[in-house]
């Protein structure tokens, strides 16, 4: 089982809501106790919808960095078009057809190839889902799998995110390092922790990413040594052993 620890290092660090911290942990135990109970097929079942969780927040994220690119794609969603543009949780993204979510990956880059493979853990899900009267994932080896194929999905769909966060990171240390307004918290580590990792459902691993962000490419811009010190501060609250 240890394999499967890792996909709550691609979760939030933090979450909105009380609820939605509960609903993932009730998942990740849900998955934890049939898994050692040996009801494998039983345990893929929430293991899948915290991965389908990991692309709602992905999507959420891509929703708040490119919201005109996510306007325009939501067309393709006719039905659930104004409740996805007017979604006030990533959650909502759940009333999208899974297979079709997938489809606003497209805005970070990853090609049919990509997001066909990620889908195809749906197909796979189903497989079990369904009262067909097969045990498709009876062994520990078949499950462990299974969690190799999810999370090599997580991987890839986290790899495209990194421009995505990069882009995040530097517009909340140019917004937070303006004249006037950028500053909505006395202390630098309120306004990191809330405007930048709580708003955007950071995880440890969109953190590590932006950790690794070069922040001199902003030396050309006003505010630069103020923006450096907020990057500083971003990093030390976040420490490597912790944040990856």
């Amino acid at each position: 089982m240890d394999d499967a620890l890792p996909i709550l290092e691609y979760l939030p660090n933090s979450f909105r809501e009380p609820g939605e911290q509960e609903y993932i942990n009730f998942l990740w135990d849900a998955f934890a106790s049939n898994y050692e109970h040996e009801k494998y097929q039983f345990a893929m079942l929430p293991y899948h919808m915290l991965y389908m969780s990991f692309v709602y927040f992905s999507v959420w994220q891509i929703k708040l960095m490119r919201p005109r690119d996510f306007e325009n794609a939501s067309i393709f969603v006719p039905q659930k078009e104004r409740d996805i543009l007017r979604a006030t949780s990533p959650f909502t993204f759940s009333i999208v057809n899974e297979r079709s979510v997938f489809r606003f990956l497209k805005l970070i880059g990853c090609e049919d190839q990509h997001t066909g493979s990620f889908a195809k853990l749906v197909d796979v899900r189903n497989e079990l889902a369904h009262s067909n009267g097969l045990i498709n994932c009876r062994d520990q080896r078949s499950a462990d799998q299974r969690i190799d194929q999810v999370m090599r999905q997580v991987r890839a769909i986290q790899s495209h995110m990194t421009p995505l966060l990069h882009e995040c990171l530097t517009q909340f240390l140019v917004e937070s390092c303006a004249e006037g307004d950028g500053m909505q918290y006395d202390n630098p580590e309120d306004q990191i922790r809330e405007l930048l990792v709580h708003k955007h459902y950071f995880s440890l691993k969109d953190i590590e990413a932006c950790q690794s962000f070069d922040v001199e490419v902003l030396a050309a811009k006003p505010h630069f040594e103020t923006m450096k010190a907020m990057f500083e501060q971003f990093v030390a609250m976040y420490p490597a052993e912790v944040a990856g």
